[in-house]
Parts: structure tokens; sequence; C-alpha cells
């Protein structure tokens, strides 16, 4: 949801890292695009549109020079990331190693 009051982008120190990852999810494989904050892990899936946006929606890159470049590219394409579910809190993530399927 868009909110002007508040952008979770604005301060370039809060995003730690991020980057593309295939997610599980029962039956199926999701394209997701991970964003790990100081305070949260957000979760979202990535949607590529045909149609290029225009305005404020490529606005939204100069705010957060932060961005790698993949997805900086991505948004001026048109491409979408849409939020799965609620952010996780850190100190409610438990983070364990698996073997490789």
């Amino acid at each position: 949801r868009e909110n002007g009051s508040e952008n979770i982008f604005s301060s370039a120190n809060r995003l730690l890292h991020e980057g593309r990852l295939m997610l599980a999810e029962s039956t199926r494989l999701l394209d997701v695009y991970l964003f790990l904050f100081e305070d949260f892990l957000l979760i979202t899936k990535i949607k590529r549109n045909k149609k290029k946006y225009g305005g404020s929606d490529t606005s939204l890159i100069p705010v957060c020079p932060s961005l790698t470049p993949e997805l900086q590219s991505f948004i001026r394409e048109g491409g979408l990331c849409t939020v799965l579910d609620q952010p996780i809190p850190l100190d409610r993530l438990i983070l364990k190693n698996i073997e490789p399927i």
C-alpha cells in the first residue's frame, strides 16, 4: 500500500541486503525478491508487466540508490514487487541450514 507519510526506503541505512530467491511453496516454485532491513524481512513477489510505467512509479528509484542495478532496471521496464505477506520481524525469525534438494 502506498503511504505518503512513511517510505521504508527513505533511509538507505535501514536496507541491509536485497536479492532474488526461489521460494518453494507447496507444489510450485515462486520467483521472489527479498529485502532485509535492520528490523524485519520483507518478501515480495516479482511481477513482470509488458506495459512500462511512467511518472511516479519510476520516481521511486532515485529515492533509494542502494537498490541493485538489476532491480532498478527491472522497475524501469515496468516490473513490480508486490508484498506477499506481513513483514517478518527479525526477533521472530529462525534461520536453519538445510541440505540442497
